[in-house]
């Protein structure tokens, strides 16, 4: 059997499967966005408070990644996904008979677990793909299948929220649509994902896990005060100092740990440094920057000066318009790195980023140009979305691909949490009356999401050139 049908035959039963799976991590992250002012109408929050939901999803799934990941890789990781399938459909169904701020604060959270599906799931393939001559090729080319189901599964999932709120009042029988898909993902994982794994040893670094959680709650939470206490305040700032600090000692331990949490030994190479800290930036913009680019396109140009005037059907086709670009940015890259090397590809793809978010800056007036800017954008994006995760499996030793894989969902999820408190305070400086948003901070919003970006491309310069790649077969006579 050749390589490239042990690599189809790869993806015939396992990738199926896992098709359904990343459908509905996509749905969920593509069927709430056009939703969020009406959530905020119906808690009765301004449309900056909305980003605090997202800041606390985010911040869980920082939390929790890095753990799961690494308990996949020491009990299985169709267990790991199984379970955590399951606490997403609980709490999507909490999500769906929430009525208060609080309530809908706890469940939105906790449905951040769906975060850790994809790295288990790249991990299961690299894990089948074992004894592939190109198996960097072969991880890259199914990662794009599963990840073009996602973006398939948000471009359906915005669409559906559309047509869902326009068809029923109630706005739990609109939100129950996704808790009956995360049900069926809880079935399909039992069902049809294989339970073999060969067991790790190591175990869970449960200090490294308290140290960098603290941390992270101390930086977040300072954020958060200061929207309570304001800028003046000199709680909000001790908050974060004490959470960056709190790295020091997590550092040392990870350093001294046999088995640490994240191993800053493997950081350190050349080819994985960059991937990481280009998945912390990358997160600002795709994680972010959804909720203000659906509060901008639903905020009334006649009555606050600016924003598009949409509603949540209508600004429905816009996102769709985004993760339809994003789904091509994942099904290109596959292609287009093995004609280019993967690295030149992550440069393009960071700068097209950088390049959509800037040019909202001007034209962010008309829903023709706004969508111009966002496909841009979501082509960047759909590229990384699909390579960062190959490429940190490709980089990690063996034994460590489901807690490389998770790295970079969790620095990407790091950088998600940490805008969307930013965010959410910048969008409430000056705010356009007591529902809608301010646009300078709208403004703040694209240019840290474009200036990141950037700074993505530059690092991924210190990548070797032929990193991610597979190694060149000798010729045979």
């Amino acid at each position: 059997m050749t390589s490239t049908s042990r690599a189809t035959s790869i993806g015939a039963g396992l990738v199926g499967a896992l098709v359904f799976v990343e459908f509905v991590s996509g749905f969920l992250q593509g069927y709430y966005t056009p939703l969020a002012s009406d959530i905020g109408r119906h808690l009765g929050i301004n449309d900056a408070d909305v980003n605090w939901f997202e800041a606390a999803q985010l911040l869980l799934s920082a939390l929790c990644v890095p753990a799961l990941s690494k308990l996949g890789d020491l009990v299985g990781h169709q267990r790991v996904l199984w379970w955590s399938a399951v606490l997403t459909a609980v709490a999507t169904w909490g999500v769906a008979f929430s009525s208060s701020f609080e309530t809908y604060l706890v469940f939105w959270a906790l449905q951040g677990v769906f975060t850790v599906w994809l790295p288990l799931e790249v991990a299961l393939i690299y894990r089948r793909s074992l004894g592939i001559a190109d198996r960097a090729s072969a991880t890259r080319r199914a990662t794009g299948v599963i990840v073009a189901a996602l973006q398939a599964g948000a471009i359906a999932g915005a669409l559906s929220a559309g047509a869902t709120s326009a068809a029923f009042e109630p706005i739990w029988i609109v939100l129950a649509v996704p808790a009956l898909l995360t049900t069926g993902v809880v079935l399909v994982i039992h069902l049809a994902v294989d339970r073999e794994h060969v067991v790790q040893e190591g175990s869970l670094d449960v200090r490294g896990l308290v140290l960098v959680s603290a941390s992270l709650l101390l930086v977040t939470g300072g954020l958060s005060l200061v929207r309570t206490e304001g800028v003046a305040s000199p709680w909000p700032w001790l908050a974060m100092a004490i959470g960056l600090v709190m790295l020091v000692p997590f550092g040392r331990w990870e350093l001294r740990s046999p088995d640490p949490l994240v191993d800053l030994r493997v950081m350190r190479r050349s080819s994985m440094w960059p991937v990481q800290l280009t998945a912390l930036l990358f997160g600002v913009s795709v994680l972010g920057a959804q909720i203000p680019l659906s509060t901008f396109a639903q905020t009334d140009p006649d009555e606050f000066g600016f924003g598009l005037g949409l509603d949540s059907s209508s600004a429905a086709p816009l996102i769709g318009v985004y993760v339809l670009s994003l789904l091509v940015g994942a099904l290109a890259f596959a292609r287009i790195s093995q004609r280019f090397s993967p690295r030149n590809c992550l440069i393009g793809a960071a700068t097209l980023v950088a390049i959509g978010y800037g040019l909202l800056v001007p034209l962010h007036d008309t829903v023709p140009t706004v969508a111009a800017c966002m496909m841009v954008a979501g082509l960047g994006a759909g590229a990384l979305v699909a390579a960062l995760p190959a490429a940190a499996a490709a980089a990690a030793p063996e034994g460590r691909t489901a807690v490389a894989t998770g790295l970079t969902n969790t620095t990407k999820t790091i950088g998600g949490a940490i805008a969307s408190c930013v965010f959410g305070v910048a969008l409430a400086q000056g705010t356009a009356g007591e529902t809608a948003a301010s646009l300078s901070g709208y403004y703040t919003v694209w240019v840290v999401c474009s200036a990141t970006a950037v700074v993505a491309a530059v690092l991924l310069t210190f990548v070797p050139k032929l990193a991610f790649a597979d190694p060149e077969r000798p010729v045979i006579p």
